[in-house]
């Protein structure tokens, strides 16, 4: 079926020499994989492999049989071109950080619109906003609300924050938690919308801390969740 569709792309790998195998979340149709044959050796062609960088918003022209094998793209194109995402190095980062992370998350092959607009919007958010360090973490707490595990803030009032549980506790429990600064931190990003991300101002090592235990709350929530690699590189970066 042929089907033509907003998409952003999560990861692009190489196959063989000369193809790319892309994983992209569709406004259509949730997760696809495509295969690209020779798109890499190609210089006439409809399809070009600066399309499928991370993040990349397209709309395409695709096949979707829908049984499980890899689709394939017969037309693509940038509807929204990106201006520093992928040349300032701290954005850059942040993209193969979240590309990885999205990736690793969301599996559904199924329409989710309101999952759609919102990564749209945040990316075209980063790509025009220049104080963005704590973007990501911001980013992966609202995207929590999309993935069906948004904390629980009945009781934020309460010292400390169950990753499990996934709410604020009154005394420690046995299962990892957030404390001190980082539960305070982590309280205010609840409170705030992207454009109040900058009056958050953290010390890099809270940040660092605070980051590693959002990734461990996905691991904690979703089934077969892998711990992103680029995450070192992230902390590399903003070091």
């Amino acid at each position: 079926m042929l089907v033509t569709t907003k998409a952003i792309v999560l990861s692009s790998l190489k196959y063989g020499d000369t193809s790319l195998i892309v994983k992209a979340f569709t406004a259509s149709n949730g997760i696809k994989t495509y295969m690209l044959k020779g798109v890499l050796a190609s210089k006439k062609g409809k399809l070009k492999a600066a399309y499928f960088l991370p993040l990349t918003q397209l709309e395409l022209v695709a096949n979707h049989r829908d049984k499980g094998t890899l689709e394939s793209i017969r037309e693509a194109k940038v509807y929204y071109h990106y201006k520093s995402l992928h040349t300032d190095v701290f954005k850059n980062a942040i993209t193969l950080f979240l590309s990885e992370m999205l990736g690793n998350s969301i599996h559904e092959e199924e329409q989710n619109e309101n999952l759609f607009h919102f990564l749209e919007a945040s990316f075209q958010w980063l790509d025009t906003h220049n104080e963005v360090s704590n973007f990501h973490i911001f980013f992966l707490l609202t995207l929590t609300r999309y993935l069906g595990f948004y904390p629980d803030t009945l009781n934020s009032n309460a010292p400390y924050f169950d990753l499990l549980e996934g709410a604020f506790i009154q005394t420690i429990s046995l299962n990892p938690i957030l404390q001190d600064e980082n539960a305070h931190y982590f309280k205010t990003f609840l409170g705030i919308k992207f454009d109040a991300i900058h009056t958050i101002k953290m010390k890099k090592s809270n940040r660092q801390q605070l980051l590693q235990s959002l990734v461990l709350y996905f691991e904690l929530h979703l089934q077969g969740f892998r711990k992103p690699k680029s995450l070192a590189i992230l902390n590399q970066v903003f070091s």
